[in-house]
């Protein structure tokens, strides 16, 4: 995978000339344009790129992505366990350790042939059948960065002190399919990520100027709110990223209760799914981070297919992900929480898998 070039694209804004690459989130406010990768685990890619200018997606080129067999998609989770963790979670709720946590599962598919598959034509075909906000790419083969984003959620926007987030929950194929259950998990994480971002805000700057606003998105709409803030005389990027991460509308409240749950429940790392995915300008002092949902990662790390020898079959080792999931509540139904991370899927899916793939 040498010969893709690292290149970041975020709407209309492609970077390229890769000029330095750090896990110091301090970078973020020194010079420069930054792409930023941040695994819901808490690892952290910060690349500077040289070159920044404004182009159109490029409509998808043929031979540049052959996605997956659709039938290869396999799931951390099947659904007796993810029903059985949302039962799970519900005990939880009940013995008041939590009001909600989010229940998420990661989909996996061998690629079949690994040299056509950059991430960056992925992107083109989601633009094309999904277009969503926040869309890009980061394509860093040689830092194990290489993922598709078709996110609809802002984590983090800031235009010098001032910041905001927008997060999500609530989800539904019509405005009729969205439950008070629904309201009430958004208003939750609204006070959740009110609290995180007054952690590095002024006093009394942290207001929310819209509260469970439908938006519509391809194939199902969303209950979102906005919080903003002004960010303290000495807080940067490190700080704010301490403060808010994992985003509140991913994890849970309370989120470090949450964040146990998650980890006792789930069975397959997160990676770039439910993480930070955006570009930060240091030079302007602005940025804009989505939630890393409705994202795909190339995970190239060697698995079964290694010799005893140390070689590698050049046709092994690449593996498509994809995350979904669900916030769970007490007012949750099981069947509906697992037939919501299908929804969420179904769409995705089938626009990066090759309908036509044979098994090889």
């Amino acid at each position: 995978m040498h010969h893709l070039a690292p290149l970041a694209r975020f709407g209309r804004l492609i970077a390229t000339d890769l000029r330095d690459v750090t896990s110091d989130p301090a970078a973020l406010d020194s010079a420069g344009f930054w792409a930023v990768a941040a695994d819901f685990e808490g690892g952290l890619t910060c690349a500077r790129f040289g070159d920044v200018r404004t182009e159109p997606v490029p409509p998808p080129t043929a031979g540049r992505w052959r996605g997956p067999a659709a039938h290869h998609w396999t799931s951390s989770l099947n659904r007796a366990e993810y029903i059985a963790g949302v039962r799970r979670i519900r005990e939880h709720i009940a013995a008041g350790e939590v009001y909600q946590a989010n229940l998420c599962r990661v989909l996996s598919a061998p690629l079949p042939d690994p040299a056509a598959a950059d991430v960056d034509a992925l992107t083109s075909l989601l633009a094309m059948g999904n277009p969503a906000p926040y869309a890009g790419t980061i394509r860093l083969p040689e830092h194990g960065v290489e993922i598709a984003t078709a996110s609809p959620e802002l984590y983090l926007r800031r235009q010098g002190d001032t910041v905001e987030s927008g997060p999500i929950k609530g989800t539904g194929r019509t405005v009729d399919d969205l439950l008070e259950k629904d309201h009430a998990e958004n208003v939750m994480i609204v006070d959740l990520v009110r609290n995180d971002l007054g952690r590095v805000c002024a006093t009394g700057t942290v207001t929310v100027p819209q509260l469970c606003a439908v938006e519509s998105h391809p194939g199902l709409v969303h209950l979102v709110s906005t919080v903003r803030g002004e960010l303290g005389p000495k807080e940067g990027w490190r700080d704010l990223l301490h403060a808010t991460f994992p985003p509140g509308s991913v994890t849970g409240a309370p989120k470090s209760s949450a964040l146990t749950i998650i980890d006792a429940l789930e069975t397959a790392p997160r990676g770039p799914y439910c993480g930070g995915i955006g570009w930060v300008d240091a030079d302007r002092g602005t940025g804009e981070l989505a939630v890393g949902i409705r994202t795909f990662w190339i995970d190239r790390t060697p698995h079964d297919s290694d010799h005893s020898d140390g070689s590698r079959d050049s046709r092994t080792g690449a593996v498509l992900r994809f995350g979904t999931g669900a916030g769970i509540t007490w007012g949750s139904d099981p069947e509906r929480e697992w037939a919501e991370t299908e929804l969420k899927a179904a769409r995705l899916l089938a626009i990066a898998s090759s309908p036509d793939e044979r098994d090889e």
